[in-house]
């Protein structure tokens, strides 16, 4: 039983990597050719304005020392 769910599992892993390698491939084939080519590749892509992303900061409350942690310090 174990080596049926270890088969599994491989055939699993290996069809997820040739479905990611596909998906690669697919989006910079054009590019891997032009280069194996020696030519340079066209852009196909938009190039998208640039967007500024503000994050809120946290203010963080102060911490008082008390006597007994100023001592020790």
């Amino acid at each position: 039983m174990i080596a049926a769910l270890g088969t599994l599992a491989f055939l699993t892993t290996l069809w997820l990597l040739v479905v990611v390698g596909a998906t690669i491939l697919e989006e910079s084939g054009a590019k891997i050719v032009a280069a194996l080519k020696g030519e340079a590749a066209l852009r196909t892509s938009v190039s998208l304005s640039p967007t500024r992303v503000r994050t809120r900061t946290r203010a963080q409350k102060s911490m008082r020392a008390t006597p007994r942690w100023r001592a020790a310090a």
